[in-house]
């Protein structure tokens, strides 16, 4: 019989809800510098290339301290390789995003909308990725494992 231990459970909601708040954070920063870089003459996509390496500095920093505390010392090393895998979703991020802008007046007369959806579907790809490969360490020494997959019960 296969089992997903209850603590398990509930440590992966709270690992969510926290990869999520840092999200919201991520979303905000995005935005703000994304209206900031059109403000400053960039167009929305040169100014969105801009806020997204913004953002995700900004969610690498608040991911490694607040949603899965880890305190690997190589920082750089780190850094690139959060930059390097959530990169899958930055372009779904992205993609999502360009296509509302080029495509539907509503998202070209208000590219933060194009944020908001590109930015949900990037979300599920980087929480996967940073658990797997990016905090995996810091994974094996906390309450939630580093395998997804459910226990199997003998009984």
């Amino acid at each position: 019989m296969v089992s997903t231990p209850l603590s398990f459970r509930c440590a992966m909601i709270r690992l969510a809800i926290r990869f999520g708040l840092v999200g919201v954070v991520g979303f905000v920063v995005d935005s703000s510098v994304l209206m900031v870089m059109i403000e400053f003459g960039l167009d929305p996509y040169s100014g969105r290339a801009v806020s997204f390496m913004v953002a995700v500095t900004t969610t690498w920093l608040l991911n490694r301290s607040f949603t899965f505390r880890d305190r690997d010392p190589r920082l750089l090393g780190q850094w690139i390789k959060f930059a390097s895998v959530n990169s899958l979703g930055g372009a779904v991020n992205y993609a999502t995003y360009a296509v509302l802008v080029a495509n539907v007046q509503l998202f070209a007369a208000w590219p933060v909308l194009g944020v908001v959806v590109g930015s949900l579907a990037g979300m599920i790809f980087n929480l996967y990725l940073s658990k797997r490969y990016v905090f995996s360490e810091a994974n094996k020494s906390s309450s939630v494992s580093e395998s997804v997959a459910p226990s199997v019960s003998s009984e």
